[in-house]
């Protein structure tokens, strides 16, 4: 089977509800809500329809098919400037040092400020791969196509980038960061305040969230062993994070307490190794292992391939990888080594 990764259409709805029925919750960028679903391709539709290269407020949605069957098995999404239709919030984590003289005793205690910090990132998210394909590499080609999506359209993309990864979520669905923290203030699950969140945004959290500083050390136990920690099925996504160049910097999600990631761009290694060329052949039985790319904006497609570098700098690929990205002689491919 081959499978690639290209820009999601309206005709993915379906596709794209019944994975996002399959998350188990915890997955704002992907709810199981058709009317949220269909807006969210409608306004990929406009990103990938955007004429300029300036960067703006887009969110462009990529689908995983398998090109023997047409079926789509995982989705990804990118954003190019977060917070700019309601704010985007995040917890920092951070220590206050204080010290009495009279005691002769230093006392330093862990924070949760509320801080919009990250607005305007771009952001790579709502990664999301069936369960029958979790094999084989599909979860790195979903990962790591996304960076040569932004390395061929870098100017539509902020300087800073973030991933959120899911925080600890219990048997029951629900978060014990939630119960600690935020849950305490809203009267509500969180199921039900991760919902109304991926349907509404998080403007509620504005309105209603303590504005003050949250002292770690007077929450319950549950809740401050989840700070920072992913759910253990992002485990190897923070891997692959810190694997681009991607590091924990103390931000951590306002509803799970999962940690947020930053980068800068330019720094993250598939942007940085990046590499266009034209292709010179689409025969190539033997060469490097690679991640290959094509296309602009609605038309981008990549797969995984072979490579090989020839001496005039052209590339040539092999037939497999050629097809899957309907590309022959004289096009012009980006890659990345896998």
């Amino acid at each position: 089977m081959t499978f690639r990764l290209r820009a999601a259409h309206l005709s993915d709805l379906e596709h794209l509800y019944e994975m996002a029925k399959l998350t188990g919750g915890g997955f704002t960028n992907l709810p199981a809500d058709k009317s949220a679903l269909t807006k969210k391709l409608e306004r990929a539709d406009e990103a990938f329809s955007r004429t300029g290269d300036e960067l703006g407020d887009d969110v462009f949605t990529l689908v995983l098919e398998n090109t023997e069957t047409g079926q789509v098995r995982g989705t990804c999404q990118l954003f190019t400037q977060v917070g700019q239709q309601w704010p985007f919030y995040s917890y920092r984590l951070n220590t206050l040092t204080q010290h009495s003289q009279e005691l002769d005793r230093t006392v330093r205690a862990e924070l949760l400020s509320l801080v919009t910090d990250l607005e305007g990132s771009s952001e790579v998210g709502g990664l999301f791969l069936h369960p029958g394909e979790r094999a084989g590499g599909l979860g790195l080609l979903l990962a790591r196509s996304r960076y040569l999506f932004i390395a061929m359209h870098r100017s539509r993309f902020a300087d800073r980038i973030l991933a959120e990864l899911r925080g600890v979520i219990d048997d029951r669905g629900g978060s014990p960061f939630w119960d600690g923290v935020a849950g305490r203030f809203f009267g509500m699950t969180f199921q039900e305040a991760d919902y109304f969140n991926a349907i509404n945004g998080n403007q509620f959290i504005a309105d209603l969230m303590p504005k003050h500083p949250v002292y770690v050390a007077m929450l319950n136990e549950e809740a401050k062993k989840v700070i920072g920690v992913p759910h253990p099925t992002g485990r190897a996504a923070m891997r692959m994070l810190e694997n681009e160049g991607f590091a924990y910097e103390g931000y951590v999600d306002i509803f799970d307490g999962g940690p947020t990631m930053t980068a800068r761009t330019d720094n993250v290694k598939s942007v940085a190794e990046a590499r266009p060329a034209k292709v010179s052949a689409i025969d190539l039985d033997i060469g490097e292992r690679a991640l290959v790319a094509t296309g602009e904006l609605g038309s981008f497609k990549s797969a995984y391939g072979m490579r090989e570098f020839r001496e005039d700098d052209t590339i040539a690929i092999d037939e497999v990888c050629a097809k899957a990205l309907d590309v022959g002689v004289g096009d012009t491919v980006w890659s990345v080594a896998r």
